[in-house]
C-alpha cells in the first residue's frame, strides 16, 4: 500500500480472523460503498490461479456446512484505523484472468444488516412493547455478531393494550424495523466499529449536526485536496409536506403544513428554496396519530429540501483523512453559492494497490454558507 495508508482484512465464519499472507497478497481491488441510509456493500477481488484454495473457501460459503462469511475491511491512515466495513459475502464470481492459468474471483457482499434479511419471522407477537422495545428485542438477537443496538426513544411512545389489539412482526427483522423507523420519522442503519468486530446498529432521527470534518478545497492551488468536485441546484424537487387531520370533535378537516428544519435539521445554507408544491405526507395517514403523521411529515421536508447536490472524488493520502459518511464536512473554493458545511450523503471506497480514492456525494438545503468559514 501507499505510504501512510494499510489494510487490514478479516474474514471469518462468524468471528473474523486475520486473513493469511497469501490471501492479501492474491487481493488487488477493493471497493466499499456507504450510504447514510440502507445497506451499505462491498466488493473484493483477487488475482488466484485455477487451483487456488480460494475457490474452495467462498464455495462453502453458499451450500456447505457455513451458510456465511463474514468479511471485515480496515483502513489504517497515518496510523489511526477505521473499520469502513463489517459484513457478510453474500455472491462469488470468476471471471477469466489474463492467461488461462489465473482467473479473477470476485466477492460481493452486504453489511451485517444482510443478516437480518434472511429469515421471516411474520406473526411474532409483541404484547405491551412501544416500537423502541420492539426494535431492542429483534437487534438482541444479533448480539453474538458484536451489534450493538443504539436506540432513541421516539416522541411517540405508544403502546398498545393486549386487551385490545397485539401488535405482531411482519416480514424479516430488517424490513419490520425500517417500517417501524419510517413510521416516526426515523432511520436505520448498521454502522461499522469503531472495533473490529463490532457494530453499531442505529435506529433513531436522522442527525446533520456536529463537529464538521476537514475541508474539501477545490481550486485553490496547492491547497486543494480533491480531484473534481461538481454541484446541481434542483428546486423542483422541494415540496412542503401536508398533513390532513380531521378533527373528531368539530367535524372540521385541518390542513397542517409541516417546516424542513429542526433542531437536527439545522439550515445548511443561508437561502432556502422556495418550495414549488403541497404533497401529502403519505397515503396510509389515516390508521396513524397525529404525532405519528406530524414526524413523518418533518422527516418527509427534511428530505425534499435537500436541493443543493454535490459530487466528486479525492485522494486519501492528499486529504489526510479518510472521509466519513452521515457527517458534515466543509467545502471551500467552489464559490459564493456552493462553499460551506454539506451533509456527506454516501462515501465509496477504491482501494488498489498503490491507491486509495474515494468518490463522495453531499447535499444542502440552501444555497450561501451560514458560516463565515469552514474548518481546515
Amino acid at each position: 500500500m501507499l505510504k501512510g495508508i494499510n489494510l487490514q482484512l478479516y474474514i471469518g465464519p462468524l468471528v473474523p480472523i486475520p486473513a493469511s499472507r497469501a490471501v492479501m497478497e492474491a487481493l488487488t481491488d477493493v471497493t466499499v460503498t456507504v450510504k447514510d441510509v440502507g445497506r451499505s456493500g462491498f466488493q473484493l477481488s483477487f488475482n488466484v490461479s485455477t487451483q487456488s484454495p480460494l475457490h474452495t473457501l467462498f464455495l462453502l460459503t453458499g451450500g456447505g456446512p457455513i451458510k456465511f462469511l463474514r468479511v471485515v475491511i480496515v483502513a489504517i491512515v497515518n496510523g489511526s484505523p477505521q473499520v469502513i466495513m463489517d459484513g457478510v459475502a453474500t455472491k462469488h464470481e470468476i471471471v477469466p484472468g489474463s492467461d488461462a492459468g489465473h482467473a479473477i474471483l470476485k466477492v460481493t457482499g452486504e453489511d451485517l444488516s444482510a443478516l437480518m434479511d434472511m429469515i421471516d419471522f411474520s406473526g411474532f407477537p409483541f404484547p405491551a412493547l412501544p416500537a423502541e422495545g420492539r426494535v431492542a428485542l429483534m437487534l438482541l438477537k444479533y448480539a453474538i455478531f458484536g451489534v450493538i443496538p443504539l436506540i432513541v426513544p421516539s416522541l411517540l411512545i405508544d403502546i398498545v393494550i393486549p386487551t385490545n389489539r397485539i401488535p405482531a412482526q411482519q416480514s424479516t427483522d430488517l424490513d419490520y424495523i425500517s417500517e417501524l423507523a419510517r413510521q416516526v420519522g426515523y432511520v436505520f442503519y448498521v454502522e461499522p466499529g469503531p472495533a473490529v468486530g463490532v457494530s453499531i446498529a442505529y435506529w433513531g432521527p436522522q442527525i446533520k449536526v456536529g463537529v464538521p470534518q476537514p475541508a474539501l478545497s477545490t481550486n485553490m492551488d496547492a491547497h486543494s485536496n480533491v480531484e473534481s468536485l461538481r454541484f446541481s441546484f434542483d428546486s423542483t424537487q422541494n415540496a412542503i409536506p401536508t398533513l390532513y387531520y380531521y378533527e373528531e370533535l368539530s367535524k372540521v378537516p385541518i390542513v397542517i403544513p409541516l417546516p424542513p428544519i429542526t433542531p437536527l435539521n439545522p439550515p445548511l445554507g443561508l437561502l432556502p428554496p422556495i418550495p414549488v408544491r403541497l404533497a401529502p405526507v403519505g397515503p396510509d395517514l389515516s390508521k396513524r396519530s397525529l404525532t405519528q403523521g406530524i414526524m413523518m411529515g418533518l422527516a418527509k421536508a427534511a428530505e425534499w429540501a435537500e436541493v443543493v447536490s454535490g459530487s466528486g472524488e479525492l485522494d486519501v493520502l492528499r486529504y489526510g483523512r479518510i472521509l466519513q459518511p452521515r457527517r458534515l464536512v466543509g467545502v471551500r473554493g467552489a464559490g459564493l453559492a456552493y462553499d460551506g458545511l454539506y451533509y456527506v450523503k454516501s462515501v465509496t471506497h477504491k482501494i488498489k494497490r498503490g491507491e486509495y480514492k474515494q468518490s463522495f456525494e453531499l447535499s444542502r438545503n440552501g444555497l450561501i454558507s451560514t458560516i463565515p468559514q469552514v474548518p481546515v
